[in-house]
């Protein structure tokens, strides 16, 4: 995958404008879970993003965006599924933090963690 894909790959699952019921963040929002592989991408996509950012000293707006909203949207959808009583995978909670660390690692240039 390259940064060009990968970015568009991110903005299309998380950016309000891009949201249907089957990108990451519009399943979430209605108690499903991700589709298979959609993880996958989303963390892959973010490894490429991390490694073709590693020298850069700004992000642009929508790309940020798109990180902060695959990691913190992403995150309260799970807990109000949970208070809803959804039975999520058992594995979309780790799958989350994932998610979480290697957009926090884009952000603060921090370097891949195993």
């Amino acid at each position: 995958m390259d940064f060009k894909t990968a970015r568009q790959l991110l903005a299309n699952q998380t950016l309000p404008e891009h949201e249907t019921d089957d990108t990451f963040l519009g399943r979430l929002r209605f108690g499903q879970p991700p589709v298979p592989g959609q993880v996958t991408s989303i963390l892959l996509a973010l490894s490429v993003i991390h490694t073709r950012l590693k020298d850069a000293s700004v992000l642009d707006r929508e790309l940020a965006q798109s990180l902060f909203l695959v990691a913190y949207e992403s995150r309260n959808l799970y807990e109000a599924g949970r208070g809803a009583r959804v039975v999520w995978p058992p594995l979309l909670d780790e799958d989350l933090e994932r998610i979480a660390i290697a957009a926090y690692q884009i952000f603060a240039n921090a370097p891949v963690s195993s």
